[in-house]
């Protein structure tokens, strides 16, 4: 079941924050399909979306592609620098036109140590995509490839998270839907279109996800 994210526990507001910092930051706008970063080069900032969607993924040495995130509005990524990565552990693509703000790894430590507020947020945003990742990890060993798909729709509309669901979703292909589910291209349209004849999503100008889908996630 999607959940909601960590409440933060005071009203401090990033981009008003971020704004008001000198040095060390640049904003930074992406058009769609851009790659900000990809995997191997050398790890130097923490990223901050303030508006759009990023794609995450990884490429294996076979060339196999897995995609591993994809972040909303609100998240950071790129933060590997700060625990000593070297170089990207993964590919940063621009899903949708996206606004971000590039940190540099010195700014952002001292960013963390200098102000606790932020340092707070931060914390409570990673905490929260870590339990992210282990629901991820248990809808992958327990749930099925239908369940699976239908709560990262859910989640790509950012349904549960203080009421801020995204009436219409970014194109993403059937392909990238399949790589995140685990399953095939073929399993994906099958679900898709059964998810339509049932009334749970529709396309109109984009795909729109009712909150209906809910019932196959919790269905047993």
């Amino acid at each position: 079941m999607p959940r909601k994210s960590v409440p933060r526990t005071s009203a401090f507001d990033i981009d008003t924050f971020l704004k008001k910092v000198d040095g060390g930051k640049i904003s930074l706008d992406f058009r769609e399909r851009h790659i900000i970063f990809s995997q191997g080069d050398p790890a130097d900032c923490v990223f901050y979306v303030r508006k759009g969607k990023v794609k995450l993924s990884v490429l294996s040495a076979r060339g196999r592609e897995a995609v591993i995130a994809i972040l909303n509005g609100g998240s950071f990524f790129g933060e590997g620098c700060l625990t000593g990565q070297p170089f990207r552990m993964a590919t940063a693509e621009a899903l949708t036109a996206c606004s971000t703000v590039r940190i540099n790894k010195e700014a952002m430590v001292t960013l963390l140590h200098a102000e606790p507020a932020f340092a707070e947020v931060f914390t409570a945003y990673l905490l929260s995509r870590n339990a992210r990742i282990e629901e991820d990890l248990v809808d992958q060993l327990f749930n099925s490839s239908e369940r699976r798909l239908a709560r990262l729709l859910l989640l790509l509309a950012n349904f549960g998270k203080d009421g801020r669901q995204e009436p219409v979703l970014p194109r993403i292909s059937q392909e990238t839907l399949a790589e995140m589910v685990g399953t095939t291209r073929s399993r994906v349209s099958f679900f898709m279109n059964r998810f339509r004849k049932l009334g749970l999503i529709e396309y109109n100008g984009g795909l729109h996800v009712h909150s209906s889908l809910l019932n196959v996630v919790l269905h047993e």
